[in-house]
């Protein structure tokens, strides 16, 4: 009887093992498509908000009207307004040329912003947009780290624009108290011009902080690459990984090189045109009539460092698992020096002792001779395996540092030196405006 149950036992075992095994696979499966489901929701509301703002043109219908709001909320109305609207006592408080520069580059900035980012967004989609794939298993693995870029994305929306929306409005309603013309219609018109305003430099923010968040998305995978190397002995793995890697890099370097040249050039000639305009006006410039040429550069030279930042950050990122990878390759070949020097000292001192035992004679018996099966591997043939196994290690770590990879313009790549060049040349551009604008008069004889 107690030999029974002891059998009923046994049999059982085996099944509940099976049971609790499908009960980790189910509840990593529901793990998976719960965190899949929420990925999704948060790309949809994403897809939405950028919808509204006319960048999601997949039909003729979409494309139309994207392009219409566009063009009457962003540089039809505040030209009309500017244009038809005239007050006697505002000449002092508002000057008709700021406001036009200001609309022209605000319109020259959104614009891009909205054919670039509609373009790729209509060719490839949100989820390619963005690199979010479903990649052999990555999900559950990064699920957390795309949903937190995500929300961040809308933090730094918020964060940069509302300063600036602040200001504008304070502006607008400083210059209001200074009107003379009847309340109800110099508040329709900030108003207006409000609503103008925030729209295109809405489009303008979010451009540059979805180019922001593909690189952001894609420092996760190399962080994890930096780690898989800690675990990960399989050469071919790496370089698999690595190639992938970098093949994502090259596609958000086509997909986004023209969009980041036109927002610098725009910016550029920008700040070029505003410089000129206040140095050359005659009259005093103050918050009221210059104000709207500072909240427009915050919001430009905002945009694009973020564009610049995330290109850097990912570009150093990508150039950094080379000293990873020549950091582990140096760790495994000291520690496999050290373990291959502690067992040649064995061998050649023990050699002469240990060569005639290990001979099968007929005097062995038969577990001697199975013993020999458990025999360690021959000197030469593990220092084979070693020079082996450095000499992949060493070609691999070669093909990181001569492959670095990052975000590259037409070949240059965007890395801490071209930020330096970039800097000298607006700094060179700023000194010539200065040079023709500026003029010291000395004492007159």
């Amino acid at each position: 009887m107690a030999e029974r149950e002891r059998t009923t036992i046994t049999i059982q075992d085996p099944l509940l093992e099976e049971v609790q095994s499908g009960q980790r696979v189910n509840g990593t499966i529901d793990d998976e498509q719960h965190h899949g489901t929420y990925l999704d929701k948060s790309l949809q509301r994403l897809d939405f908000m950028l919808s509204m703002l006319g960048f999601h043109q997949t039909s003729i219908l979409s494309f139309g009207l994207s392009w219409i709001a566009f063009v009457v909320v962003g540089i039809v109305i505040p030209v009309v307004t500017l244009e038809l609207w005239s007050c006697s006592s505002c000449e002092e408080y508002q000057v008709k040329a700021f406001e036009f520069d200001v609309l022209a580059s605000q319109a020259s900035l959104g614009g891009v912003s909205l054919l670039c980012m509609s373009y790729d967004l209509r060719k490839y989609g949100i989820r390619k947009f963005l690199f979010v794939d479903r990649y052999s298993g990555h999900v559950t693995r990064f699920m957390d780290e795309y949903l937190r870029g995500i929300r961040n994305a809308y933090r730094q929306l918020v964060f940069w624009l509302l300063p600036c929306f602040i200001l504008k409005t304070l502006r607008e309603a400083i210059w209001l108290s200074y009107v003379n013309e009847a309340w109800w219609q110099s508040l329709g018109i900030v108003l207006a011009l409000i609503i103008s305003w925030v729209y295109v430099n809405l489009i303008s923010l979010a451009a540059c902080v979805l180019f922001h968040l593909v690189c952001n998305l894609q420092v996760i995978h190399f962080e994890d690459y930096g780690k898989l190397l800690e675990r990960e002995s399989n050469l071919f793995v790496l370089m698999e990984e690595h190639i992938r890697l970098r093949n994502y890099l090259s596609k958000i370097s086509h997909r986004f090189r023209i969009y980041v040249v036109l927002v610098f050039l725009v910016v550029t000639a920008s700040q070029f045109v505003t410089l000129m305009q206040t140095f050359s006006y005659e009259g005093k410039i103050t918050f009221i009539n210059g104000g709207d040429f500072v909240i427009n550069s915050i919001i430009q030279v905002v945009g694009t460092t973020l564009c610049l930042h995330a290109a850097t950050k990912i570009s150093h990122r990508a150039q950094g698992i080379a000293s990873v990878a020549s950091k582990w390759h140096a760790l495994v070949t000291c520690s496999s020096e050290g373990i291959q020097s502690g067992r040649s000292f064995c061998a050649g001192s023990m050699g002469s002792a240990n060569d005639s035992s290990l001979l099968p004679t007929a005097e062995n018996s038969e577990s001697d001779l199975e013993s020999l099966e458990s025999m360690t591997t021959p000197a030469n043939v593990r220092l084979a395996s070693f020079v082996s196994s450095y000499h992949m290690r060493q070609s691999f770590v070669l093909y990181l540092q001569t492959n670095p990879g990052g975000i590259t313009i037409f070949g240059l790549t965007v890395d801490r030196a071209l930020i330096s060049t970039i800097f000298f040349i607006e700094l060179s551009l700023v000194l010539f405006v200065l040079g023709q604008t500026i003029v010291l008069s000395g004492p007159s004889s």
